[in-house]
């Protein structure tokens, strides 16, 4: 069994409600464990056990949430050291535009020995049944790309 970690950050709830929908298109592939924990609560020993990663953020002021950035920032240097090697997926929560939130996570990611697996999804506005929808899809299509070896 594989095991993807979905991790979010959400101050408004509009990101949490992203990370569960994706959390319910992945968890329709048979094979595959789904993991969710608010970035705040994920650490290094939940990367360790997954397979895969998908990051569910918020852009804030033109960049990534303070909550995903933690994360990040926690992790680095004990992924590296226990050469751990991910594929990830991005999904944005984007009130603005998204993309200074996806340059700023791709500059950081190009230090993680972590290759991403899906282009990064970034929906805009308050969430609506069809960023709900990109979600699960998101989620669906990253798991069963774990499933087959894909990744």
């Amino acid at each position: 069994m594989k095991s993807l970690l979905i991790a979010y950050h959400s101050q408004s709830g509009a990101s949490a409600r992203l990370a569960q929908a994706a959390s319910q298109g992945a968890g329709t592939e048979p094979g595959v464990a789904v993991v969710v924990r608010r970035a705040w609560d994920a650490g290094v020993a939940d990367l360790r056990v997954a397979q895969g990663l998908l990051l569910v953020t918020a852009e804030n002021s033109g960049a990534l949430s303070g909550g995903m950035k933690d994360f990040l920032d926690r992790t680095f240097y004990p992924a590296i050291a226990d050469g751990l090697v991910l594929p990830y997926a991005l999904l944005v929560s984007a009130g603005n535009d998204g993309r200074g939130a996806v340059r700023q996570l791709e500059r950081i990611m190009s230090g993680y020995p972590f290759r991403a697996g899906a282009e990064p999804v970034i929906l805009r506005g308050e969430v609506s049944e069809a960023h709900l929808l990109a979600s699960r899809e998101l989620g669906a299509a990253f798991a069963a790309g774990l499933a087959m070896g894909i990744f």
